[in-house]
């Protein structure tokens, strides 16, 4: 589709008072209203744009396009630390991989909503050949378990969210 040919489609469709039209071609979609304002609107979802200029008398708004990476990132950080907010984060005091079980077929040490106490073991972390058990500091209950298992974890990263117990 052409710019001529979408001018004509707009003046149709003001001409004869159609409500709106939308049409996608060759990976290119354009919706027309006529019904909501005076002049119709041409709108180019995706954040497409036409090689050619807007004319002057329809304004072309471009549809907000979907969240990038990092802004996706910013706002999956926001929600965390909201959800942080009043949790005891426990941090890995070393590097190595994560491990939630002893063994691959034991079940995890701890889940999501588990109730735990201090000096539980709650998970594994090899550092050198070496299995380091990593305990509890605190009694409550798990909120969030950050890293998946077998996942490599530095020193300082956040390994549970756990809700004081009162």
């Amino acid at each position: 589709m052409n710019f001529k040919e979408i001018l004509e489609l707009i003046d149709k469709v003001a001409d004869r008072g159609i409500g709106g039209v939308e049409i996608e071609q060759a990976g290119l979609k354009v919706r027309i209203d006529g019904k909501a304002a005076a002049q119709p609107q041409v709108i180019h979802s995706y954040g497409e744009r036409s090689s050619a200029p807007a004319p002057p008398s329809a304004p072309a708004p471009i549809a907000p396009a979907p969240p990038t990476a990092a802004e996706k990132a910013a706002t999956a950080k926001a929600e965390e630390e909201a959800a942080e907010a009043g949790m005891h984060i426990i941090t890995s005091p070393i590097v190595g991989t994560f491990y939630r079980s002893a063994n691959p077929e034991a079940e995890p040490f701890v889940n999501v909503g588990d109730r735990i106490a201090k000096g539980q073991v709650l998970c594994i972390i090899e550092a050198m050949k070496l299995m380091n058990e990593i305990e509890s500091d605190v009694d409550g209950v798990i909120v969030m378990i950050y890293p998946q298992n077998g996942q490599p974890i530095e020193y300082g990263e956040k390994l549970f969210a756990v809700k004081l117990s009162a």
